[in-house]
């Protein structure tokens, strides 16, 4: 075995195998160098090494591999560009004992790589099974090039053979590589047969692909000139209709909804019913309607929940006052849901009086955690359908409020708002209440149907937050499944904080005016409040503030007055005009039975004098004032209380058969309702009785049983405000109410003494 010394050319984009020929093109110098030193010294000799690494200039010797093919230039030529054209032709495959560097320019001690010896008739078999194979591959697959048929004829030697088809095979680059590294030529024959043999595999599978492909494309075809036919035909009859069109875009959409799996088979179903409907049939509107419906729903469409809890309350601080035990547990399921994906969404339900900003929050709360907002209201609704829907079969049938909210809001996790529940009534249409059970249990409102749509609704994602005034009108199967916040009236000075800070500078940019050149001084502010508004909201406040910069409007553009200023306590009234609301201020003046008690009213809280006298009669009991049943059977009770405990009372039995009492509580076009009122009755009846006056700047609220004893009240906040603003000192409380106290801000239980009792003789005895 004779080992010669050649020079190295690397070769990264093609493989050159023996008995083949390369044509290259050269304009590096170091390349140009081996060339010069294969025609000077090595008789046009060299080495074609094809390196590992495609990708590296300069390679290290260790990299190079152990096998090569000795090559011979056959033509050289410079051109005038300075670039070298040649062609290399392929001897045979050589090993590699070492590699030498000098100068940029590899060298290789060769030996021509020593191939395995066959038997004749072994290798008769080979080359006739490779020819075999071969003739089979170039007929069946159309990229394979028939000039190797013409190459391979009459070679009966495998090494020869196989190099020859190697080369024509398409396969990748590396391949090749492993073809020209591959010394055993038997191998190179197994090599040729597995590419042979995979490609065919492939290129039937393609057959069949674009067999399958190809008759789809058909049918398709097929279908469409029948229906350009139909259509040809109904254009020629005067048939012609958009519902084809419609049918294609309704097909589409249908596709590419995202939705569960017996929607998208309920919607092929109706489709099935649509294309095979009349067009002049009544049904079509129908199904027409339902699919829009199915179509318009978002069955999976999220919107993302802010994480950033320190922006969600700056948000609501922002938008609302105060109200920090709502924003709390907004922020609490905020913090747990990010905590643990699935915990279901609270059911909340503010309860206060109108105005007190129940909506507003609600719409405050979807705004800061970026999620979209739906609202119904519920109030007066009488029939159940209108919760759950109609079912199909009725004409003009559509979804309930819940589904129209739905698609109204179009994402599957909104803020839904539901007013009113306290106002929804019962009769022979049905329970409406009954009917929002499914809608606001968490146990059942993942699977709740509507009648129109037949289908199953997810909503256990959405936030339901309803509303109402009063607790008590909440249907108690509702109230079981709902989280009660109240939201209590403002004070007078969270209505002064609320205007300054909200209302004033809303109203200013609304009305085109610079904020900073529109004042409203303090006092002006509380003058509003308390004589121009009687509410527990700010509504009424934020509109008397409209009327006002409204007329400061007309004299800039009527009278070129200024366009700034200040309004003070005297600007109001010539703005505003006189007070609307007097009646409301304590008189301060003490009188024989009069006593002030304490009203719950739509409005908030009020102070409500109780006025009785007597005058000879049967013992009759009259009562006026626009009272309910309940306030009625409340002033009976105290009087028959009185009448029980005359003795303690030091009052003659004679007085109540001989007498007629009246009772009257004024602002009588106002109904006045509750059993709250029963201390104050008995202590007004007393004080007409015993001849004896009660302070004025004294209130009491509470409800008495036959027996005296006092029971707690509600509405509790609203009428201590309500005391607190007509400068009462002393106010008398049911103990059992003690509790919501704590309730009552700071700056108002510091004006105030509370006197709390079990039983009403603890009240006779501290106020005379």
């Amino acid at each position: 075995m004779t080992k010669t010394s050649l020079p190295v050319l690397l070769i990264r984009n093609m493989v050159l195998f023996p008995w083949s020929e390369i044509r290259l093109e050269f304009d590096n110098d170091n390349d140009k160098k081996v060339i010069s030193l294969a025609e000077s010294f090595y008789e046009n000799n060299l080495v074609i090494i094809n390196p590992k690494d495609l990708l590296e200039i300069d390679p290290e010797i260790e990299e190079l591999p152990k096998i090569g093919v000795l090559a011979n230039i056959k033509m050289k030529i410079d051109m005038p560009n300075g670039k070298t054209r040649i062609i290399l032709a392929g001897v045979n495959r050589v090993s590699v004992h070492a590699y030498t560097k000098e100068d940029n320019v590899f060298e290789a001690m060769v030996s021509n790589a020593l191939e395995e010896e066959l038997d004749p008739k072994e290798e008769l078999a080979y080359s006739r099974a490779l020819n075999k194979h071969i003739e089979i591959y170039v007929k069946e697959v159309p990229y394979m090039s028939n000039s190797v048929l013409a190459q391979t004829s009459g070679i009966t030697s495998i090494s020869r053979l196989t190099d020859i088809i190697a080369l024509f095979l398409p396969t990748t680059f590396e391949r090749k590589k492993e073809y020209i590294e591959e010394v055993s030529s038997t191998s190179r024959v197994k090599m040729i047969l597995d590419d042979i043999n995979r490609d065919m595999e492939i290129l039937k599978l393609e057959k069949q692909i674009e067999s399958e492909v190809t008759r789809q494309l058909e049918d398709s075809q097929k279908e469409y000139v029948l229906r350009e036919k139909i259509k040809a035909i109904k254009e020629e009859l005067g048939e012609v209709n958009d519902k084809d069109t419609d049918i294609e875009s309704l097909k589409e959409k249908i596709d590419k909804l995202k939705c569960p799996r017996k929607v998208k088979e309920k919607l092929n179903y109706e489709m099935k019913r649509y294309e095979t409907s009349n067009v002049n049939s009544p049904e079509i509107g129908i199904i027409r309607n339902y699919i829009d419906w199915l179509l318009n729903l978002p069955w999976n469409n999220f919107t993302k929940d802010v994480t950033d809890l320190n922006k969600v309350k700056k948000c609501l601080d922002d938008t609302h006052y105060g109200l920090e035990k709502v924003k709390e547990r907004i922020i609490e399921y905020l913090a747990v849901k990010q905590k643990s994906n699935n915990l279901r969404s609270p059911i909340l339900c503010f309860v206060g009086p109108p105005g007190v900003g129940k909506t507003s929050l609600a719409k405050s709360i979807a705004k800061s955690i970026n999620r979209k907002c739906a609202k119904i209201s519920v109030g007066g609704i009488n029939d159940e359908a209108e919760i759950v829907g109609h079912r199909r079969t009725y004409l003009g049938a559509n979804p309930g409020l819940i589904i129209q909210g739905m698609k109204k809001a179009q994402t599957t996790n909104p803020v839904f708002i539901i007013d009113e529940i306290d106002k929804m009534t019962k009769d022979i249409k049905g329970d409406p209440a009954s009917s929002l059970l499914e809608v606001l249990d968490p146990e059942q409102n993942k699977h709740f149907v509507d009648h129109f749509i037949e289908e199953e609704f997810d909503l256990s994602n959405v936030m339901f937050i309803t509303t109402a005034n009063y607790i008590e009108q909440i249907p108690f199967e509702l109230r079981d499944r709902l989280e009660i916040i109240e939201l209590y009236s403002y004070t007078e000075y969270e209505k002064l904080d609320i205007a300054k800070k909200h209302l004033i500078p809303k109203e200013i940019t609304e009305h085109g005016l610079d904020i900073k050149k529109i004042k409203f001084s303090d006092d002006a502010i509380l003058t509003i409040i308390r004589n121009y508004t009687k509410e527990a909201g700010v509504r009424e406040l934020d509109r008397e503030i409209a009327t006002i910069i409204r007329k400061i409007v007309k004299d800039i553009v009527m009278n070129n007055a200024k366009d700034s200023c200040i309004i003070n306590n005297d600007d109001v009234k010539k703005y505003l005009g006189n007070k609307k609301f007097i009646n409301n201020e304590n008189n301060k003046k003490n009188a024989k039975g009069i006593v002030n008690g304490l009203a719950y009213t739509p409005y908030g809280g009020d102070i409500l004098p109780i006025e009785v006298t007597f005058y000879k009669g049967k013992g009759d009991l009259i009562l006026t004032g626009s009272l309910g049943e309940v306030m009625r059977e409340s002033a009976m009770i105290s009087l028959s209380f009185i009448k029980a405990n005359s003795k303690n009372f030091k009052l003659d039995d004679s007085l109540f058969q001989e007498n007629d009492f009246h009772i009257h509580i004024p602002e009588g076009a106002i109904p006045k309702e509750g059993p709250s009122a029963g201390v104050t009755l008995t202590t007004a009846l007393l004080s007409a009785l015993l001849n004896k006056s009660v302070d004025s700047s004294i209130a009491m609220t509470g409800e008495i049983t036959l027996t005296g004893k006092v029971l707690a009240i509600g509405g509790l906040k609203e009428k201590i405000i309500a005391a607190s603003r007509s400068n009462i000192k002393k106010v008398f409380l049911p103990k059992d109410n003690e509790p919501d106290l704590e309730e009552i801000p700071d700056n108002i239980k510091d004006k105030i003494e509370f006197i709390l009792v079990n039983d009403y003789i603890e009240i006779f005895k501290k106020v005379w």
